[in-house]
Formats: structure tokens, C-alpha cells, sequence
């Protein structure tokens, strides 16, 4: 039997509720958010008892008792805090919402989890029917109504400001250090900042705007957690950020998105769900689609048509990814998607080249992959990684290994476990013959003394 909740009895003491007050205080309160609940007096003398209430009531119930003693309450407070992520359900955040609402509810739950390393959501993996479901859905769901809401905290613009510049600041320590740098804090920040302001007090058009800012911050914690190696919670970011997009009736985000699914559905070895995916992403803005971002998504089914040995495939959606990156004009794309431009095109051609056996133009496309800027440490260990494995496959195994050296060189201040998977598909690529090699022997002097490559030969 649960223990009984101590923290909720003294609260509701200290705000002079009873059990059917604080029941209709949380209809209210759910009803502010624009959920209709049912509660009574009964519920009340459960929660009292120790049981947790599923979805978003644990959070209605801490609104109902903060909004009369005139503070905000969080869950841990209210005694509803870990004993509501252990109720959480397996398949939480796989969902495409019917209700711009119950994306609000869902994230929440998905930051709590997270910052709790529930397992069965942290180190889940992908689920392909989840990804199909989304872009489906994302595809033909008609808009959704206004997002005014009339919480107790108002939200302006100047908020909705704070998420993006501080979602750009973590995204600049992603690219540089990598997606397990600072992951944890991007989550902590949206579940202690951001949180409260989805639940606020704001109109249509801000209610859009935070939308809007919450799902590329949502997107990013997507990437992080996916370059983290943590795959099932990235999945469920990316979901839940393409749902809030739709709530914002930012199609262009959308499409990003889902070309962000298509990179992780590679990468896992999902090859034709990430086509898929990429082909969605083009298709749903249709003729919104700016140059830059028809690129980025004809180069994300590229990535994947070279997995799956379709060379016609891969060409065609190569070529049309550098016509459309020749059409670009300054200033017309949205902020997320500026970042591709020809260095990143090249780093497209090296990796589809190298995958298609074609070792010999990989390294000559990807010659001109590296920023090189400090800023980009982890897409230049890519692209370098990337030419150094196409030398080794090539027979030109001396040049590979001088190339690899600089990789692990850049490699150094990255925490990412994409990064080390790289190192081990390069190690895969090194035979008996090349080991036997005296430069073989003088660059495993010298890879032994970087942690990524030490990282990856400990593992059994």
C-alpha cells in the first residue's frame, strides 16, 4: 500500500481546502489549460492515501493548490514528484497528439522522466511504427484552433526571446563539445524555465511564438540526445517537437524536424523509414520550402538511398540538393536551417560516396567538408573521419591514418557517441594486412593516446 502523501495533506491545510474545494479547484485549474477533467472529493482522498494521478493531473493539482496560496509548486512538493515518473508509461512521447494541450502535458513528463533517467524511456529504442504514425499524421492534420491560454503567469515576447537565444547557447555547445556536454542542463532548463511558460497566460499570436521557439529548443534535444546515444528519448523529442510545431502552424519547422528523424533513422540502420522520412519533410511545406532547406532535405534521403545501395537514387537526390543550395539568397531562410551551406553539401557528397564504394571521389568531395572554425568541432571530426575510413578502403592505408590522427586531434573535446561510433567503423575498416603494416604500428602509438579511440577499443 502507498504511504500516505504528508506534503499534499499539509498543503492543502495551509490553503484551506478540503477535499471537495481542492477538487473543484482543480477542474478549474485543468479547465485553464484546456483539459476537462473529472474530480471529486474522492480522487482527493486517493491522492491523500499515496496514488499518483496519470497524465497531466499531478500538475493541475499542483496549479489549483499554488494559484490560492499565491506561489508556483512543482511536483516534488506537492509529494507527486518521483512516484509520477515511476507511473510513467513505456510508450510515453511516441504519440502524435490529437490536441495542441496534450503536447504540453507530454513534454513535461518526457523532461521529468528524462532528468530522473527513467530507464524504459532514457535507453529506449527507436520505434519505427512511431516515426511513421508522426509524419503521417503531421502530414494531413488540419490546422490546429487559437492557443490563447489564461494560466497565472503572463508570457510576452521578451520570453519567448529568452527561450531561443538560450536554445541557440546550447546549440553553439553542441556543435562544439558535443551532445553529452550539456544535454542534461538543456533539459533542466526547459523543464525549471520553460515549463511554466506553456502552462502561462498568453495570446494567439505569442501562444504561437512560444510554441514556434519551444520546438526547435524541443528539436535540439533531440539532436543532443540522439548524439548521446540515448535514441528512444530522442525519438520522443523529435515527435513531440514536430506536434508542437504543428501547433504553431510552422510547417517549415516541420519539415526540419523530419529530416532530423531521417538523420537519427539512418544512423540507428532504419534505412527506407529514413528515405521515407526525408521525402515527408519535402513533401509537407510543399511550395513554402526555401532553397536551402529543400537542399538539406533532398541531402537527408541521399544519406539514406546510399545506405541502401541505390546509386541512381543517391545521384539524382544529390543533384538536385546542390541545385537548390546554388539557388539560395541571403537572409531568407529561418535561423535552424542557415547552417547548410556548401561546406555542409560536401560532407553530404563524402558521406554518400563513401557508402557507395566510391572512395576515391569521398575524398575528394569531402576535401572541402572542414569549417575548420573551432566552432564546428564535431561536424569537421565527421567529415574527417569519414575521408580517412574512404583512404583506408581505397588501399591508401598511410594517408588514412595520418587523416584519422587529425580526427581523433579534433575529437578530443567531444562527448558524443555518434563520434564514437565513427572511431569504430574505422577501426572495422583496418584488416589483418594493414595491422601487419609498419605505419599501422607508429599510428596506434599515437591513437592511443586520444580519449575517443581509447573509449571505443575498451568496449568488449
Amino acid at each position: 500500500m502507498a504511504d500516505p502523501n504528508a506534503r499534499l495533506a499539509a498543503l492543502m491545510e495551509e490553503a484551506g481546502f478540503t477535499r471537495k474545494s481542492l477538487a473543484r479547484a482543480v477542474i478549474g485549474a485543468a479547465a485553464r489549460a484546456g483539459e476537462d477533467v473529472t474530480c471529486d472529493h474522492t480522487y482527493v482522498s486517493r491522492w491523500l492515501n499515496g496514488s499518483i494521478p496519470r497524465g497531466g493531473m499531478p500538475q493541475h493539482i499542483a496549479e489549483a493548490i499554488g494559484r490560492k496560496l499565491g506561489r508556483r509548486l512543482g511536483l516534488d512538493e506537492i509529494g507527486m514528484g518521483e512516484a509520477a515518473v515511476a507511473t510513467m508509461q513505456p510508450d510515453l512521447g511516441l504519440d502524435f497528439a490529437d490536441r495542441p494541450e496534450a503536447v504540453t502535458t507530454t513534454v513535461a513528463d518526457l523532461w521529468r522522466a528524462d532528468l530522473a533517467e527513467a530507464e524504459p524511456l532514457v535507453r529506449a529504442l527507436p520505434d519505427s511504427a512511431a516515426w511513421h504514425e508522426a509524419s503521417v499524421r503531421w502530414l494531413v492534420a488540419p490546422p490546429d484552433g487559437g492557443l490563447t491560454r489564461s494560466g497565472s503567469r503572463s508570457v510576452g515576447a521578451m520570453d519567448v526571446e529568452m527561450v531561443r537565444s538560450t536554445a541557440d547557447a546550447f546549440s553553439m555547445l553542441d556543435g562544439k563539445f558535443g551532445g553529452g556536454h550539456a544535454r542534461r542542463a538543456l533539459i533542466q532548463y526547459l523543464h525549471t524555465d520553460v515549463r511554466p511558460m506553456l502552462a502561462g497566460k498568453y495570446s494567439d499570436e505569442t501562444g504561437k511564438q512560444l510554441h514556434s521557439a519551444v520546438a526547435e529548443a524541443l528539436m535540439l534535444a533531440g539532436w543532443m540526445s540522439y548524439d548521446s546515444g540515448l535514441h528512444g528519448i530522442a525519438q520522443r523529442y523529435f515527435i513531440q517537437a514536430l506536434r508542437m510545431a504543428q501547433a504553431a502552424g510552422d510547417r517549415l519547422l516541420g519539415g526540419s524536424i523530419l529530416s532530423a528523424m531521417s538523420h537519427q533513422a539512418t544512423f540507428v540502420g532504419r534505412f527506407r523509414e529514413a528515405a521515407t522520412l526525408a521525402r515527408a519533410a519535402l513533401a509537407g511545406p510543399a511550395g513554402s520550402l526555401t532553397p536551402t532547406m529543400t537542399a538539406q532535405f533532398r541531402a537527408m534521403e541521399a544519406r539514406a538511398l546510399a545506405r541502401l545501395g541505390d546509386e541512381r537514387g543517391c545521384d539524382l537526390a544529390l543533384s538536385e540538393a546542390e541545385r537548390h543550395l546554388g539557388l539560395r539568397t541571403e537572409g531568407s531562410d529561418p535561423a535552424y536551417i542557415a547552417y547548410f551551406d556548401e561546406v555542409e553539401l560536401a560532407a553530404e557528397f563524402g558521406h554518400c560516396f563513401r557508402d557507395l564504394g566510391r572512395c576515391a571521389a569521398a575524398t575528394e568531395r569531402g576535401a572541402g567538408s572542414i569549417f575548420g572554425d573551432g566552432l564546428n568541432n564535431r561536424s569537421d571530426f565527421f567529415a574527417t573521419m569519414v575521408q580517412a575510413e574512404a583512404y583506408i578502403v581505397q588501399g591508401e592505408a598511410e594517408r588514412g591514418f595520418e587523416v584519422a590522427l587529425t580526427a581523433l586531434q579534433l575529437g578530443e573535446g567531444l562527448k558524443s557517441a555518434r563520434c564514437a561510433q565513427y572511431v569504430r567503423e574505422f577501426q572495422g575498416r583496418i584488416t589483418d594486412g594493414m595491422k601487419r603494416a609498419s605505419e599501422f604500428r607508429g599510428f596506434i602509438d599515437q591513437a592511443r593516446g586520444f580519449r575517443l579511440w581509447r573509449q571505443v577499443s575498451a568496449r568488449p
